[in-house]
């Protein structure tokens, strides 16, 4: 049973005509009149009445109309909610990103595409790495934006986007401040300000440090901000983004330490749901970003 077969039926209730239903829909009358009987063996009902002087509906058939018309508007509805929420997904692009994208590298992209396409509405929900991948895996953001091992995107679509790289700071008056260069014992040894668990930032600093058992933490802040106050006060060497830490160096707040032999880059990539590929607004943002991050 299908909804051909129920317009048929209720064209043929509306015309009293196997001829005239067909007309309505392009079709022939034996081909009509084939689906109608075909139709009848489905139910299990004779619901119509056919002889030389036109065709009329069955008691049975009566009923079936009213049932099909109900159905035929219920398609009719489920049509038009499918057409607005199409329409609204070519103009509405959710996006999930963590702290540093979000505050560092999003605002660019963003305001690429809305020179591309002005009539976009975006959301940017701001989260940790963690909580990013649990929006695409929750279906509530269309793309995210994350930093750190690839070993959670395992059961998502991703792509690498740009490259970040993490700041060991101090302040101005801390022995590492005009110190040679440290090296990866010395980090893992000394309690660190850092960012909280789950973050991008705490996983890339934790994989960094791992042959020197890891990262001891003296404080864990949720913030590159609160981390940066933290550093300046003189709380103790903290770990943060570049990115992130760019201005307060700029200006002498803290000071950047030189780390001899870890690696603290990132690869910052853009997530989103396994087995679909990026929608049309997705896929415009995410070409803005890799423009951004070969421009000079």
């Amino acid at each position: 049973m299908g909804l051909r077969e129920l317009e048929l039926l209720v064209a043929v209730a509306e015309t009293g005509s196997l001829g005239q239903a067909a007309a309505r829909f392009g079709l022939s009358q034996p081909a009509v009149s084939t689906r109608m009987t075909n139709f009848e063996r489905t139910v299990g009902l004779r619901l119509l009445d056919r002889d030389p002087s036109g065709t009329r509906l069955t008691r049975a058939g009566v009923e079936i109309v009213g049932a099909a018309r109900e159905v035929l508007a219920a398609s009719g509805r489920l049509m038009e909610i499918a057409a607005r929420l199409a329409a609204e997904s070519e103009s509405r692009l959710r996006v999930a990103a963590s702290f540093t994208v979000a505050e560092h590298l999003a605002p660019a992209w963003i305001e690429a595409l809305r020179a591309d396409i002005p009539e976009v509405a975006l959301t940017l929900e701001v989260e940790n790495s963690t909580q990013v991948l649990a929006a695409i895996g929750q279906g509530r953001v269309d793309v995210g934006f994350v930093e750190g091992p690839v070993r959670p995107l395992a059961s998502l679509g991703w792509e690498a986007v740009t490259t970040d790289a993490l700041a060991v700071v101090v302040a101005p008056g801390h022995p590492w401040a005009q110190g040679p260069p440290i090296c990866g014992a010395d980090l893992a040894g000394t309690e660190l300000v850092v960012r909280e668990r789950g973050s991008g930032t705490r996983e890339v600093l934790e994989e960094a440090l791992r042959p020197w058992g890891g990262v001891r933490s003296r404080l864990e802040l949720g913030s590159s901000a609160a981390i940066l106050a933290a550093a300046r006060r003189g709380e103790g060497p903290a770990v943060l983004s570049a990115l992130a830490a760019q201005a307060e160096m700029n200006a002498g707040h803290v000071h950047r330490v030189d780390v001899a032999d870890v690696d603290l880059s990132r690869t910052i990539r853009a997530v989103w749901p396994a087995g679909s590929r990026p929608g049309p607004l997705a896929r415009r943002l995410l070409a803005a970003a890799h423009r951004a991050s070969t421009s000079p």
